[in-house]
Formats: C-alpha cells, structure tokens, sequence
C-alpha cells in the first residue's frame, strides 16, 4: 500500500460496504488524509481492521480523525494531538476514563450482540483483557439478584 496510496481511498470505501453497509459511512478528507500519510506495516488487513474499529466506535455516518487509531490519527493533525496532551496533563480523573472506557466497551459489546471473541478483537484488547473488563464494569453479566430487588 505504501507503493500505491491511490488504491487507500478506493479500499477504504470498499470496506466500509462491506462492514456497515446500512449506515453508507463514509471518510472525511481529515481522516482520509491521515489515511493517506499512513505507511500501513500491516498492509491492506491493517486498514481493513482500523475501518472496522472505527465503524464500531463511531456514531455517526462519517469516519473522522477521532474514529482512527491514535498512530493514524495525529499524522493528520499534530497540533490537535498536542492540544490533547495538554488537556489531558490537567489532572484527568482516573473516573473520567473508567467512564469513558466502560462506556466504549458496553457500545460495542452490544454492536457485537454479546458476542466476546468480536467485541475484544475490534476494541484491540486479549479476551483475558475483556473478560476482566467486563467483570471490573458488570458488563453482559446476569442480573444480580440484589439488584433486582432495589428496583
């Protein structure tokens, strides 16, 4: 892919048919030319696994920089990158980040159908990994019998 960066925008629309076909999502030029800046090591199976990370972690129609992998995502924009750094030495809360992380994971765990094998490969963690994360939240578990009683 490094030899033949036309092929990336042609490939990315492709996959995206292939992975959300009902959303018709489609790539913004930020993040198209992130895309393009991109040396891609893996090849045509690492762009093919970062549109579908994006596909499970976007909401909307349009794939932007916040949808890409970080790696990606600061070719295009170093000074957002930097902007963030900043803001994110201000004293962030490990809440904020327990918060946004359970919340990524219960997103895609449901985008999954519950499936565990799908939701630890496209949020890129080891199914050990998931499953003490979905322990640590109380994510796809039973309903605690406790819990029912408080409603």
């Amino acid at each position: 892919m490094r030899e033949r960066r036309s092929d990336i925008p042609i490939l990315a629309n492709w996959f995206l048919e292939r992975l959300a076909p009902e959303r018709n999502a489609s790539v913004t030029s930020a993040a198209m030319k992130a895309l393009l800046a991109y040396e891609w090591p893996g090849n045509v199976r690492e762009l093919e696994n970062c549109l579908e990370r994006a596909v499970a972690l976007g909401d909307q129609k349009l794939i932007d920089l916040s949808d890409l992998p970080p790696s990606i995502a600061r070719l295009e924009a170093p000074e957002k990158a930097t902007r963030f750094e900043m803001s994110a030495s201000a004293d962030p809360t490990t809440t904020d980040l327990e918060d946004i992380e359970r919340a990524t994971i219960r997103r895609v765990f449901a985008q999954v159908n519950g499936d565990k094998a799908l939701a630890g490969k496209m949020l890129g963690i080891s199914r050990a990994t998931l499953y003490r994360k979905l322990k640590r939240y109380n994510i796809g578990l039973r309903e605690q019998p406790n819990s029912a009683t408080l409603q």
